[in-house]
């Protein structure tokens, strides 16, 4: 890609979950496209890899987004290293047992909440005030991605507090959009349904599918007649960041095959 169209170039942006799937294709595309990156994740070999396989610079910082330290330790990172933060993308997440309601166990039922949702409240809680500086600093806008999920606009049974969890992602995402768009601050989530990574791998493989395509709960539902790539989901969360798309806010984009359409 050539310079004139890197529309990052040296954007400050942190991106959590950057050691999964999603997460680890965001920070290419962004470090591609001329950014430089804060990353955090659990997996902190995987995490170390992927930024010295990046050819930008780039700060690590292993840890658990439940932890509220850990936004505030992103945040802290951030400013000093590179003196602020331009976009953040709120990508960390997990799923819990692919089970009905009354069969999901406790610590899987706490750990989805605290992390789907609490994790991104406690990112957005130290994220808006140190974006708001970097706009009162030069008067530029600024924008945050949450990472939701087509289970945040409509119901998906055996998912159902994984299902809650992201409705409260797409919620608070509305919410603090309109609290900060008069301070230049764009807030939007990216809703993607079943895409080809290693969480979907696994639910194809406690229903007995040799392939994600092959899985009638999914293709039979999206009127694609596929699941999404990584890359193709990638693309929005980069259209949703980009500077040039500044009238967009407190938006749940849904990346779905037509899922949601029918």
């Amino acid at each position: 890609m050539s310079d004139s169209m890197k529309r990052f170039e040296n954007r400050i942006v942190m991106i959590t979950g950057a050691s999964g799937g999603i997460g680890s294709v965001v920070a290419e595309r962004f470090a591609a496209e001329g950014a430089r990156l804060v990353l955090s994740g659990t997996d902190v070999e995987t995490l170390q890899a992927l930024a010295d396989s990046l050819d930008t610079e780039v700060a690590c910082l292993d840890g658990d987004i439940r932890d509220p330290q850990t936004a505030k330790r992103l945040c802290e990172t951030a400013l000093n290293r590179f003196g602020g933060l331009d976009i953040a993308i709120n990508n960390a997440g997990i799923a819990h047992s692919f089970v009905r309601l009354q069969n999901i166990p406790d610590d899987e039922a706490e750990a989805v909440v605290a992390t789907n949702l609490m994790g991104i409240f406690y990112c957005l809680r130290h994220q808006i005030p140190l974006l708001s500086k970097g706009v009162k600093a030069d008067g530029e806008a600024r924008a945050i991605v949450n990472i939701a999920s087509v289970a945040g606009l409509r119901g998906i049974p055996r998912l159902a507090l994984y299902t809650a969890a992201k409705h409260g992602v797409v919620g608070l995402t509305k919410a603090v959009a309109a609290e900060n768009a008069e301070k230049k601050i764009r807030i939007n989530a990216v809703c993607p349904g079943f895409t080809r990574t290693p969480m979907l791998n696994s639910y194809v493989a406690m229903a007995g599918a040799t392939c994600p395509n092959d899985m009638p709960l999914l293709a039979g539902k999206l009127p694609m007649k596929r699941v999404a790539e990584v890359e193709e989901v990638v693309a929005a969360i980069l259209f949703a960041a980009d500077p040039a798309n500044g009238f967009m806010t407190g938006q749940a984009i849904a990346i779905d095959g037509g899922l949601t359409a029918v």
